[in-house]
């Protein structure tokens, strides 16, 4: 039986590919996706980066990496990790195969479209309405876990070594990601069951992303500014060239990916969760005139049948719920049902907030 899982949802309009755009001879940008002038804040800088945290000394218990951690969710929403147990060979076969599914033709790919009413497929997301400005990139995007929730247009049909290489990728984050949360509610002093029992039948979506040379890369975003609703967030760099900047102090810092690292942010329902201890943080990604960039995110987040707000055991009379409490099916229609604009979705799930729109 079908899965109406991301139909349930939300869904995007359809939109051009960028990547056949791409290869046409262009003076200049078309009109709508022009807008990189509505943005003036400045790239950083500085010599600060992203944080680097080694998953190995995470597990043996080492407290000065815990405290690293626990200091990178707070001030950065962002981390590299490293020594992290996923297999680097089976991340090495996730990234050709990406590669050559991006370069199918285009005859191929239409079979695996975003359809009407629907989020998963090749496409883009957050486009409500026709006038909107696009990103400077393709996406496909389609839910992996629970097994249950996988469409059968989508996940059976890919080429037969990308989907045994996703299925296995699939678990092996999942495992990372519950490891990650551990750790966090540890170092919070949570009670292990709240982080569990939201997480351990979980919700995952994978968002592969291909962002093509432009000929001015300086007027368009690969991805506009915005913070990721989800729990967490684990970022492969498929490819060699940068691209992901963070918004850290007012100012755009730009990561450079570590060789056999993942890049993972706090999304928004772990700031909900924590009740604001921990930040998700704005981001986006540039392109460039000369090199394509891929990547793909998987993003982790509580089951669809499970309710998200401040953890009981966080919350104290001189510390009282800033957030909501609100079903996940319910928060993720929200979320697909309005444009994305920086961290403004989260703000509509603060205490007190009187523009909630559902």
């Amino acid at each position: 039986m079908e899965s109406k899982a991301s139909s349930r949802l939300g869904s995007s309009l359809p939109v051009p590919c960028v990547q056949e755009l791409a290869k046409e001879p262009l003076a200049a940008v078309p009109p709508r996706y022009r807008r990189r002038d509505q943005d003036p804040t400045a790239v950083s800088s500085s010599t600060c980066s992203c944080p680097i945290v080694d998953m190995e000394k995470l597990l043996s218990g080492d407290r000065s990496e815990l405290e690293k951690l626990d200091s990178a969710c707070r001030e950065w929403g962002f981390f590299q990790l490293t020594r992290h147990g996923v297999r680097w060979s089976l991340v090495e076969e996730v990234k050709v195969q990406i590669e050559g599914f991006f370069n199918l033709p285009m005859e191929e790919k239409k079979k695996l479209w975003q359809e009407p009413g629907d989020l998963e497929g090749f496409g883009q997301a957050f486009v409500v309405s026709e006038e909107q400005k696009l990103d400077w990139g393709d996406m496909f995007y389609l839910v992996t876990l629970p097994s249950h929730l996988r469409k059968p247009r989508l996940f059976p049909n890919l080429p037969l070594p990308f989907r045994e290489a996703l299925e296995v990728y699939a678990t092996e984050l999942k495992g990372l990601a519950i490891k990650i949360l551990d750790l966090l509610q540890r170092v919070l002093g949570m009670k292990a069951e709240e982080m569990r029992e939201l997480f351990e039948d979980g919700y995952q979506g994978m968002r592969m992303n291909y962002y093509p040379p432009c000929p001015q890369p300086e007027q368009v975003f690969g991805i506009a500014p915005h913070s990721d609703a989800v729990g967490l967030t684990i970022l492969l760099q498929i490819s060699e060239v940068e691209g992901l900047q963070i918004k850290k102090d007012g100012a755009w810092v730009p990561v450079k990916p570590l060789p056999q690292a993942f890049i993972v942010n706090v999304g928004d329902i772990l700031q909900i969760i924590t009740n604001g201890a921990y930040q998700s943080s704005e981001h986006r990604a540039v392109v460039n005139s000369g090199k394509e960039r891929l990547s793909v995110a998987t993003f982790y987040s509580p089951g669809l049948d499970r309710e998200i707000g401040p953890a009981a055991s966080l919350i104290r009379p001189e510390a009282p719920a800033l957030y909501k409490r609100i079903g996940v099916e319910e928060y993720f229609k929200g979320l697909f049902g309005r444009k994305r604009d920086g961290k403004d979705y989260i703000d509509v799930m603060k205490i007190g907030d009187q523009n909630q729109s559902f």
